[in-house]
């Protein structure tokens, strides 16, 4: 099943459930106004929701409205809780190999996670929005879970079972504000903006046999300004995966029906360098930092540049057949005015 949000009737915008080819969708408010409704309700809005979606599927719904991303929030604009990973452990080992640091052991048992903002988020055709272009504007493009309601103290069995929803990701960072925000030893805060997801979010079942042991095995694939970047793929090197990011959340704490986990940037190593772009045959890269830090290993510093005002990032995953699953997110960089 696939279910967006548009950006009408108020500030958490209307569910509707899309078509598996996200040509049509259609509003559900006798089933659910928001995507949140859904969640917080799931095990009764789900079958129905899944009806809905048969119908779309087979044409039987004559009022069914063309669907476009455009007028899309993210599926939730905005959620109780969105804590990323980093579950891509290559990704780590690789920048802090460029600043000749050693990967603690710890990294390879124990996920790194942050806390974002989620009080609004950005739509999957909204701008990205800074006031300088000296902050070091990087995209990170990743893989998302939306969750019902888990105990503390769940297990692994639970922690897959409350996997309701998949999305991708756009996780902005600002990295030339993260130094300094680390070496205060309290986290990112200022370097995290606003992120965005996908248009749709998809139920697991929709990757079939690239859904397996809590992880996506498809390539997630980046374009710049129209050239493509990266394509590497989401299941390949993931050390932990969502069950097990879930797990680290809940190991304290309950954690409430729409809560989003995301992977952390999708990274895979290759070779000695653990990294090789597009160009030189490799998968290329999903956020330029990752680059910026092979340039570093390979030559002694960065050539690559972080985004500008007016650069286009567009990151999309499509199925076996070349179709897209989840819709494109795609964002142009802007000067913020109020």
């Amino acid at each position: 099943m696939k279910l967006a949000t548009l950006k009408q009737g108020g500030r958490d915008g209307t569910l509707v459930v899309v078509n598996r080819a996200l040509t049509h969708c259609h509003p559900v408010p006798t089933i659910a106004r928001t995507l949140q409704a859904a969640l917080d309700d799931w095990d009764t809005c789900e079958p129905q929701l899944q009806q809905v979606y048969q119908a779309l599927n087979i044409g039987t719904i004559s009022n069914a409205s063309p669907f476009d991303a455009q007028h899309c929030h993210s599926p939730l604009p905005r959620a109780y809780q969105w804590a990323d990973g980093s579950a891509y452990v290559n990704h780590v080992e690789l920048v802090r190999r460029a600043r000749g640091a050693e990967l603690p052991a710890e990294f390879w048992t124990d996920p790194l996670m942050y806390q974002g903002g989620s009080d609004s988020f950005a739509g999957p055709r909204d701008p990205i929005l800074a006031l300088s272009e000296d902050w070091g504007i990087d995209l990170e493009a990743e893989v998302a879970v939306i969750t019902g309601d888990v105990p503390m103290g769940a297990t692994a069995a639970q922690c897959h079972s409350a996997i309701r929803l998949l999305m991708l990701v756009n996780d902005v960072s600002l990295r030339n504000l993260i130094p300094g925000e680390l070496s205060k030893g309290f986290g990112f805060f200022q370097s995290k903006p606003a992120t965005a997801f996908s248009p749709v979010a998809i139920t697991p079942d929709e990757l079939g046999g690239d859904w397996s042991d809590g992880r996506v095995h498809r390539p997630l694939t980046v374009h710049l300004n129209g050239t493509l970047f990266g394509q590497p793929d989401a299941g390949t090197d993931m050390v932990f995966n969502f069950p097990q990011l879930v797990a680290h959340v809940t190991k304290t704490r309950e954690m409430e029906a729409g809560s989003i986990i995301g992977s952390g940037t999708v990274s895979n190593k290759q070779g000695d360098l653990h990294g090789s772009s597009i160009a030189h045959g490799g998968v290329g890269y999903c956020c330029l930092a990752e680059v910026r830090m092979y340039e570093t290993i390979a030559t002694g510093k960065p050539h690559t540049g972080f985004l500008k005002f007016g650069d286009q990032v567009r990151i999309e995953m499509l199925d076996r057949d070349g179709h897209s699953i989840f819709g494109a997110i795609e964002q142009r960089v802007e000067h913020y005015a109020p």
